[in-house]
Parts: C-alpha cells; sequence; structure tokens
C-alpha cells in the first residue's frame, strides 16, 4: 500500500494526468516544474460550426482541433482534454461509436489525452464542448495583444482554404465551384471539416513571437483583434498571403474570393508578429518543424484597422471576421 502511494505521488511530480481510466469524477494533473498550465475551452454546434450529417469522427476531431489550436498560439504543448457532449434527442450508437473512434485517433495523433467530462442530453442540436489543457514555461506563455511596431506579421500554413470549402458546400454549382478539379475540391473541402493544430511551431512561437493567435474567424478580422486597443494597425501585402494550389485555382476562376480567403474562418492557422532581426531565424526554426509561414505584413502605428494591399488597391475589412453574437 505504501508502494502505491508512493506511485502516485512520483506520478503527480512528473506532471502526468491521472485520470483513473475515467472511472472517477474528477482528474489531476500536475504541471512539471518549471512549468503553467494553459486552459482554453470552445464549444461546436450542429448546424453552426458543423453540418449535422458530417462523419461523426470528422465531427470529433475538428471539437479537440480547434481547441488545440488556441494551446499551440499559446506557445504550449497539449496535456489533456475534458469533453461535454450534448446528444439531441435523435441520436444513435453507430454516430457514437463513430464519434469515439474519430475521438480516440485525434487524441493519439495530437498527444493529447481524454481526462475525464460528462454526457447530456440536449433539448436542440448537438453541442460538443472541449477544455484543453496545455503546458508552457513558466512565464513563457505567448500572449494576443502584445505586438510592437516595427514587427513582421507573419501566417502558417494556408489562409482561406476553410472558407472555400464552405462555400463548396453551401454553393456546389456555383461556377468557379464547378470548374475546380477533383483533387482541388478534395483539399478544400478537407480543410473545412479537419483542422490542421500547429503544435509543432509552439517552440519558435516561444522563441521569437511577440504575440501570437489562432486564425479561428478570418485573417482580417483576427489580425484586426491582435492589433486593436493599443495605437496600431498593419498593412498586409495580399499578395504575400499563403495559398494553397486549390485556393489560388479558385481564385483565378474568380478573383473576388479573395475576400472570402481574408474574412473567411476556420483557417486554424497561426497569426503572429515577429521582430523584423528574428524573422530569419524564426522562418528556420519552423521549417525544421515541418511548419511553413510566411511574413505578410508589417505592424504600424495607428488605429485604424488593418490596410490590405490588393491589385484593386487598398482595402480594409471593418467587419472582417465572423462573430457569433
Amino acid at each position: 500500500m505504501r508502494r502505491g502511494r508512493r506511485a502516485a505521488r512520483s506520478s503527480a511530480r512528473s506532471g502526468r494526468p491521472r485520470s483513473d481510466g475515467l472511472r472517477d469524477d474528477a482528474a489531476t494533473l500536475t504541471p512539471a516544474p518549471g512549468h503553467d498550465l494553459v486552459l482554453t475551452a470552445d464549444a461546436i454546434v450542429a448546424g453552426v460550426h458543423y453540418f449535422p450529417e458530417d462523419p461523426p469522427a470528422s465531427i470529433a476531431r475538428k471539437a479537440l482541433g480547434v481547441n488545440l489550436s488556441d494551446i499551440a498560439a499559446k506557445g504550449a504543448v497539449p496535456r489533456g482534454f475534458l469533453l461535454t457532449l450534448a446528444l439531441p434527442e435523435d441520436w444513435t450508437e453507430a454516430w457514437l461509436a463513430g464519434f469515439a473512434e474519430g475521438l480516440g485517433a485525434a487524441s493519439a495523433s495530437f498527444g493529447c489525452p481524454l481526462l475525464g467530462g460528462d454526457t447530456v442530453r440536449a433539448a436542440g442540436p448537438a453541442l460538443i464542448g472541449v477544455t484543453a489543457i496545455g503546458e508552457v514555461p513558466t512565464g513563457g506563455i505567448v500572449r494576443r495583444r502584445t505586438a510592437r511596431i516595427g514587427d513582421r506579421i507573419c501566417v502558417s500554413g494556408t489562409i482561406g482554404d476553410a472558407a472555400l470549402g464552405l462555400q463548396l458546400r453551401l454553393s456546389p454549382e456555383a461556377g468557379w465551384a464547378r470548374g475546380l478539379d477533383p483533387e482541388s475540391e478534395a483539399h478544400l473541402l478537407d480543410r473545412y471539416l479537419h483542422p490542421q493544430p500547429r503544435l509543432r511551431l509552439a517552440p519558435a512561437l516561444r522563441r521569437f513571437a511577440t504575440a501570437a493567435m489562432d486564425v479561428s474567424d478570418g485573417l482580417a478580422g483576427d489580425l484586426a483583434r491582435m492589433l486593436a486597443g493599443e495605437g496600431r494597425s498593419a498593412v498586409v501585402d495580399a499578395a504575400r498571403v499563403p495559398l494553397s494550389p486549390a485556393a489560388a485555382r479558385a481564385l483565378e476562376r474568380e478573383p473576388a474570393l479573395l475576400d472570402t480567403a481574408l474574412t473567411g474562418g476556420d483557417d486554424y492557422e497561426i497569426l503572429c508578429t515577429v521582430p523584423e532581426a528574428d524573422l530569419d531565424a524564426f522562418r528556420r526554426e519552423a521549417a525544421t518543424a515541418g511548419v511553413p509561414v510566411a511574413a505578410i505584413g508589417t505592424v504600424v502605428a495607428g488605429g485604424e484597422p488593418p490596410a490590405f494591399e490588393t491589385e484593386r488597391g487598398r482595402r480594409v475589412f471593418a467587419a472582417g471576421a465572423f462573430s457569433h453574437f
């Protein structure tokens, strides 16, 4: 018995989460020495954040992925998550089995174990709430609103794929949509269904970024939120915003879709600011981690919304982000 207690204390000191196989009402999690815990919570609702007919495994991956995107943006690594699942009246065992399978695969892929949660019946559509827990060296969290004038603005991956994928779902008969090749169509649809939290970028963010957040509600709007209220604005070269080959093909067919790419949500890429002197080192470390990043603009003095330089002139998106209310 004493041996078991010592083992439990050792496990707590090492920072490993202890959920007792999900048989108890609560779990324990002690941060590793010299580390802080980082917590975030996001919910997704059927008919609002995903289509009810989406594969349940994809819904599960999205629910966890959108939360871990916030963890990555803070420069943290995931430690575990809690799940609240509110099921509608028409839920089925097959749906729940698919959801559980997808959640297990995502949890293993992201290195983020399920620590506990609750399942209840919903009066309305299904709701999936995740509380994700990450860990960062003490004092090392990368905040959202600490960018400095003169910093370069960077984004990871590609922008606009998910928003275009959503438009494909909503308007599959649009001229630009009907002209896409099957590979491009599949890419855009997948990016909407399956966010890719940039967890491998976290160490580089801690080392170089002055501010960071994930792009969940549109690049233009999220950049405005990052810089709001501190006498800062931004100038962005829209031509430098990274697009996937699939998004580029869509924009070739319909140039007006640039607005969709710049303001649409669900990218779950990292938006960050980096001092000019550190930009090359940041890009090298990101490349080593396997995460492409692009410098797209500069933080400048001012209180106006960020300006995007495009072929059609300077554009300002005053309401450039999705709002839930």
